[in-house]
């Protein structure tokens, strides 16, 4: 009988519970939120307070919404520079599509979707078809979106904000689905936080339970062995790129149904925070690991440390310094979690 024949199929191995925790991308971001959790509720009184929860919970949501899709991106092995100005390209459609053509709301709101996803598949397709790195497309369309944010808008607003729609028909129902409010026991929720869960808990279905997700990881790790199994790798990112556009119509609708008007320059680097939240939360800046739960973390911790910092009374400028200290931190405890996995395998 060969070792062959006597090894045992690894699946069919029984795996620990610690192995499995190990083993979880999103371990070293929970651990992290839990510090920063006791740091802040140590060092501000107010961060306890019930009514701070939903101010955290709405700075983590905002933030969160990105982080979910492009979560699933770096995954899949690439970025999206471009995310934080569509946020505001699709705000700004929806406002001046609206205004100017004096239609219900909702038509410019679907407008806005539509051009939206097409910037995504833009995306995705030039990625696929130039092999240039993600880095130069979605610069190269960051760089367009942030022209075509403050050009056409001052062509047609004759400023550099929108004019306000709040008088329009359909209004006070798109306020409702994009930025209401409710409270719950003396804390104010945004509908914000729904939209949150409920992109994450798609995002998570996504990884885990569907073929898709299979191909995500698998494009991930090595997109020239994936395809030589039958992955459409080419389906599959342009795919994660209209995730992250549709994420962005959400978190620009909210922008819009917030204030009613829309800056054009708005949206400039919050790419970079929705990298590091997802990064903060496991994953790997070389793709094929993570998780979009772990991105929800990465995100609670983004809206703990903003807002405690405000709790704790200390200078905001310090903002930018945790945050990066927290990033260093939690790649160096994701890569310690990781090797422990790999070790215990």
């Amino acid at each position: 009988m060969t070792a062959t024949d006597t090894a045992v199929d690894e699946r069919l191995l029984h795996t620990s519970p610690l192995r499995k925790l190990l083993g979880r991308p999103e371990l070293g971001s929970v651990v992290g939120a839990a510090a920063v959790f006791l740091f802040f509720a140590i060092a501000a009184d107010s961060f306890l307070q019930a009514s701070s929860l939903g101010t955290v919970l709405y700075a983590a949501s905002t933030l969160g919404i990105m982080a979910a899709p492009v979560a699933l991106l770096m995954i899949g092995g690439e970025f999206d520079l471009s995310a934080g100005v569509l946020v505001t390209s699709s705000a700004l459609i929806s406002s001046m599509f609206s205004y100017q053509m004096t239609a219900n709301v909702w038509v410019g709101i679907f407008v806005s979707l539509l051009v939206t996803l097409l910037v995504g598949v833009f995306n995705g397709f030039m990625l696929t078809r130039t092999k240039l790195p993600s880095f130069i497309i979605t610069l190269g369309t960051f760089l367009m979106l942030t022209g075509l944010n403050l050009g056409f808008t001052k062509l047609v607003s004759g400023t550099v904000s929108t004019k306000s729609i709040a008088d329009m028909e359909g209004f006070p129902a798109a306020q409702k689905v994009f930025a209401s409010q409710w409270t719950v026991g003396g804390v104010d929720l945004k509908v914000t936080i729904l939209w949150w869960f409920g992109l994450v808990a798609l995002a998570t279905w996504i990884l885990l339970r569907t073929r898709f997700g299979n191909w995500i990881f698998a494009v991930g790790g090595n997109a020239d062995a994936a395809r030589a199994v039958g992955v459409p790798v080419l389906k599959t990112k342009i795919g994660l790129y209209m995730g992250v556009a549709f994420a962005a119509w959400v978190s620009g609708q909210h922008l819009l149904f917030s204030f009613d008007v829309v800056q054009s320059g708005e949206g400039v680097g919050n790419e970079l925070t929705y990298i590091i939240a997802a990064v903060i939360g496991g994953c790997l800046i070389t793709g094929g690991y993570g998780s979009a739960i772990g991105s929800a973390v990465g995100a609670f911790i983004f809206g703990m440390t903003s807002k405690g910092i405000v709790y704790a009374e200390w200078n905001p400028d310090w903002f930018k310094f945790f945050l990066g200290a927290m990033l260093l931190l939690a790649t160096l405890l994701n890569a310690w979690v990781r090797k422990r996995a790999e070790a215990t395998k």
